[in-house]
């Protein structure tokens, strides 16, 4: 079982503070049981290089969200083609995570590295030279499976150079620089739009990902994990990918074609029998890449059931709202971007000190009141105030979603970190990371059937469903999480 320090950790560091990024990021640094080929000489070298390399992959996720009205002026595409713009994405990046991880572990973390940072490169050139969606979607799914290599391996890099309180403080720098990242990307990347082009946020990757790629080559050793796998499972990967991807056009395709037309119901059932068999598979792999005994724990599986709601609300208000007030309300590229400010800002400025609230309160009362909060903040969204003035409608309820989120995190890593054995912390947050990026692309495909069927107010019809979300989450919060851990039952243990 996990120790009961776990409670005291979120006092001294931030947990996940970039918006993009996924729950359980520090417990996968935190949980990296390494050799190293041969000593860190240059750490600060090597933090920087993880920094700009994770970084990179967090960002691009906002950043091109608010350059989306753009892409669609510039290349005539459909609301569908804009949908996979990010879902191409995703849905990549989702469903290859645990793979690039294992990869990482088992040939080495700066190679797995490096070749991650220079497909995301290669592929965000391609996205800035896209002469039409179909192309640009295709590169976006490139990018997708670079940042599946790359974010792993980077965070894994973090736990294999620093050491000891070494390791808490490259821990506080890489959260507050995500933290700012997290908060300048989109308004930067509106600027970008609307001084230059769309083409412009992709085609800043190339240089940044040139530099990161001299650093990590330079300082990085090339560290190993004495347990990995000899095989990877390739074939559930790519059956989740399938599933994931099939269902996902399914639900995109739906609002033009309706559920009845043959290729919308034939698509989504073949997504639903593709995961199926993943589970399947899963469940007869010697080295499954989601081991499912995992979920026997109640409270392992009511923390990620959390997580895939809150992260379904979340991933579809930041990808709705920025379009909305582009479209609807004639703001700028820039002036979207700066009205997203809310969550960062109070995410990154709050998480140390409701960090600290887990030791006092336990996680099931902050996994009861923060998805509460989050489900008001989204709510607000729906109200008449919302179609007024910024300041009176649309910054109080991202202050209170921005609330809510902060709230979240951190009970949510100590959660998943107590809920399963000590040896098993790093696949459980693996897991719960790739849970959160799956809500992000289903959102997307839901929501859009929500956006383009509620006929004069589409944002208040997706902010409803992203509250109802939040809400349903508390109450599998209150449900299934203890108060402390230790508890009731012990967690799931190796069969």
């Amino acid at each position: 079982m996990a120790s009961q320090d776990v409670f005291d950790r979120p006092r001294d560091t931030a947990h996940a503070v970039a918006v993009q990024a996924a729950p359980c990021d520090e417990l996968i640094i935190r949980t990296q049981p390494t050799t190293v080929d041969r000593p860190c000489q240059r750490k600060r070298r090597a933090l920087a290089a993880t920094i700009l390399g994770s970084s990179m992959a967090f960002i691009d996720g906002s950043v091109v969200n608010v350059a989306l009205p753009s892409i669609q002026s510039d290349l005539g595409a459909s609301v569908a083609a804009i949908q996979w713009v990010v879902n191409a994405y995703l849905l990549f990046l989702a469903s290859l995570v645990l793979v690039g991880g294992s990869m990482g572990d088992k040939l080495g973390r700066r190679t797995v590295f490096i070749a991650g940072i220079g497909l995301f490169s290669l592929a965000s050139a391609a996205c800035g030279l896209a002469p039409h969606a179909d192309a640009l979607i295709a590169a976006r799914a490139a990018q997708g499976v670079g940042a599946a290599l790359l974010v792993p391996s980077s965070l894994a890099i973090i736990g294999a150079v620093f050491e000891g309180e070494a390791r808490g403080r490259a821990i506080g720098i890489w959260t507050g620089v995500g933290a700012m990242m997290s908060a300048a990307g989109p308004v930067a990347g509106g600027w970008l739009v609307d001084a230059f082009s769309w083409r412009a946020i992709f085609f800043l990757n190339v240089p940044l990902a040139a530099v990161t790629i001299v650093l990590a080559a330079s300082s990085v050793p090339n560290s190993h994990k004495l347990d990995a796998p000899q095989k990877l499972d390739w074939l559930g990967a790519l059956t989740a990918a399938a599933g994931l991807a099939a269902l996902t056009y399914g639900l995109t395709a739906a609002p033009a074609r309706g559920f009845a037309d043959p290729l919308v119901a034939g698509t989504i059932g073949a997504g639903v029998l593709a995961l199926a068999a993943f589970v399947a598979i899963e469940a007869n792999s010697r080295h499954p890449m989601v081991p499912l005994d995992v979920f026997r724990s109640r409270e392992f599986t009511g923390a990620n059931l959390v997580t895939l709601l809150l992260y379904f609300g979340l991933g579809g208000l930041l990808f709705f709202l920025p379009y909305t007030l582009i479209r609807a309300h004639a703001y700028t590229a820039t002036e979207a971007g700066a009205a997203l400010l809310p969550v960062p800002v109070i995410i990154g400025s709050l998480s140390r000190f409701t960090g600290g609230l887990t030791s006092r309160y336990g996680p099931r009362a902050l996994l009861t009141a923060g998805p509460c909060a989050a489900g008001i903040g989204f709510a607000l969204l729906a109200l008449p105030l919302a179609r007024g003035g910024y300041w009176s409608g649309y910054f109080p309820a991202l202050a209170v979603l921005g609330l809510g989120m902060t709230i979240t995190v951190a009970p949510l890593t100590t959660t998943v970190m107590s809920s399963v054995p000590n040896e098993r912390a790093g696949v459980a947050s693996g897991i719960n990371n790739s849970v959160a990026r799956v809500a992000s692309l289903l959102a997307i495909a839901v929501l859009g059937i929500v956006f383009v069927g509620a006929h004069g107010a589409p944002l208040r019809a997706v902010a409803l469903v992203c509250a109802a979300c939040a809400f349903t989450g508390a109450g599998l919060g209150a449900a299934s999480i203890r108060s402390r851990p230790g508890d009731g039952e012990p967690p799931a243990r190796d069969q």
